[in-house]
């Protein structure tokens, strides 16, 4: 039997009536630019979140159809589509191998806002990856080489003793991006935008892709 207590219970009558008194009085969501709303949200999230204002869900399927869902990091983003990097024999990495479509989730809490993105999938360069992996701290460098991530790990001390094998392979020379680690671009072809709002009566604005830009509709909640 579930500990109730461990569930926050809903809202009362009360509570709302508190949270319309508190709430600013909000305009309806533009309908004109995906991007450039999102990177309005993406920079208050660095504002008011406590930590990771970039962290995303990625959700993809496995070879049963199984879906399978984590978090990352968001490294860049623009018209193009959302890139996150990663070990491409990784169990999503393989995944979106096989099955190039992926689904992203940001929630940011301290803002009561969530967008949802799904869209194929497709590598990024060569050159893109190589100046992001320049850019990372030596250790996490030296961490990419180390890691043969999603697979059994026998014991902490042996991904500790992977990492100093690495260290002394590199020495002080320039740490060079493994072959199997690179960046992934989901290109979206819908985009929801969803704002809490008192009494469950959340506002949900969908954008979807076109061939001459982007269509919107707005969604119950």
């Amino acid at each position: 039997m579930t500990d109730k207590t461990l569930i926050p219970a809903s809202p009362s009558e009360d509570d709302y009536v508190r949270q319309v008194t508190q709430a600013e009085p909000l305009p309806l969501l533009p309908e004109n630019d995906p991007f450039a709303l999102f990177g309005e949200w993406l920079a208050e999230a660095g504002k008011k979140e406590p930590n990771d204002p970039n962290a995303v869900t990625v959700s993809t399927v496995d070879a049963d159809g199984m879906p399978d869902s984590r978090m990352v990091l968001l490294k860049d983003f623009d018209i193009r589509g959302f890139v996150f990097y990663t070990n491409t024999q990784s169990a999503k990495g393989v995944e979106l191998n096989a099955h190039p479509k992926a689904a992203l989730l940001f929630h940011w809490k301290s803002l009561r806002r969530q967008v949802r993105i799904r869209g194929m999938v497709e590598p990024v360069s060569e050159a893109e990856a190589d100046a992001y992996f320049a850019s990372r701290a030596r250790h996490s460098q030296l961490g990419a080489w180390a890691s043969d991530q999603s697979r059994p790990l026998p014991d902490r001390l042996a991904l500790e003793k992977r990492v100093a094998e690495m260290g002394l392979k590199f020495g002080l020379s320039k740490v060079p991006r493994p072959p199997h680690w690179s960046g992934y671009r989901v290109v979206p072809q819908v985009i929801e935008f969803w704002r809490d709002r008192p009494f469950r009566l959340h506002e949900r604005l969908v954008y979807d892709r076109v061939a001459e830009g982007w269509t919107t509709k707005r969604l119950f909640p």
